[in-house]
């Protein structure tokens, strides 16, 4: 996990990435969204679609209408629906009588503890997209990819006139996603990394954090890292069953304090994932290796 850069960050301002990109910062930082949301919007003039609105600030939406300026907004699409990412997506749809278009929403089980505290609660898609399904406007295309795992409604979104792909939270050059049970899906997760890792996009932007300038070496190094944790796990449990805090303290050595409760999560998605293909067991809060 990188560091954020030296302040000031370009929050509120449109960035210009490249002819059909332009970025807004959404002034929302945190040790989870690094300098904060990055809402994209893909167009030249005549139309355009917002990518990963944001929070429901005033002052971001503020912002987004300035730089939307008087172009037309053919769609609002969000690769999912945590609360940095959709919420905006109401507010701006009714200042610009734009669909909200891309994940579906998430229904979740009332029954047992609650999993749905980092969710959106009120978002709604006029058009779910499925995976390889477009969305088309002036000069650009942006189709939907698949990519569960981080959670399970993912999408990326691949701007197929230029090889850039929007990665959500899927993929970020600072920081691995967190991967939270019971939603997330570790093994989801890695499958979805493989089907990018065959991709050949030439630029990924995330919704936190830089652009990735060399997407396919990245994928490959998630991949890579995610297995040695797995392998870490393995050789742990092999030494002794434990439990998932004490497993932590073992694989997470000087983690700032405010993380542990994430990486938590994440050492408990390998676990459930290992669990699924039979390779360790669960008594209670203890984990074994067979």
């Amino acid at each position: 996990m990188a560091s954020p850069p030296p302040k000031p960050w370009p929050t509120g301002a449109a960035e210009q990435l490249e002819p059909l990109v332009r970025r807004v910062l959404a002034p929302n930082p945190s040790p989870f969204t690094y300098t904060g949301t990055q809402t994209y919007i893909v167009g030249l003039g005549d139309g355009c679609a917002v990518i990963d609105p944001g929070p429901d600030d005033p002052a971001h939406l503020d912002a987004l209408e300035a730089a939307i300026g008087g172009e037309h907004v053919c769609a609002i699409l969000c690769t999912h629906t945590h609360r940095d990412h959709s919420p905006a997506a109401r507010p701006l749809a009714r200042r610009t009588g734009a669909p909200i278009v891309g994940c579906a929403p998430i229904a979740f089980d009332d029954a047992g503890p609650r999993a749905d505290l980092g969710f959106d609660p009120d978002y709604e898609a006029d058009r779910a997209m499925e995976d390889g399904e477009a969305m088309t406007g002036p000069g650009w295309t942006l189709r939907a990819v698949a990519t569960p795992g981080h959670v399970s409604n993912h999408l990326c979104f691949a701007l197929e006139e230029t090889g850039a792909l929007f990665t959500g939270d899927h993929v970020m050059g600072w920081s691995t996603s967190v991967v939270v049970p019971p939603d997330g899906d570790m093994g989801a997760y890695m499958k979805s990394l493989e089907i990018l890792h065959a991709r050949q996009d030439r630029v990924y932007y995330p919704a936190h954090g830089p652009a990735v300038e060399k997407p396919r070496q990245l994928v490959r190094g998630m991949i890579g890292h995610r297995k040695q944790r797995e392998n870490q796990i393995m050789r742990l449990l092999g030494e002794e069953a434990s439990g998932v805090e004490a497993l932590v303290r073992q694989m997470y050595k000087g983690l700032d304090p405010r993380l542990v409760k994430a990486a938590g999560l994440s050492v408990l998605a390998h676990l459930i994932d290992l669990e699924r293909r039979g390779l360790v067991a669960r008594s209670e809060a203890i984990w074994q290796r067979n």
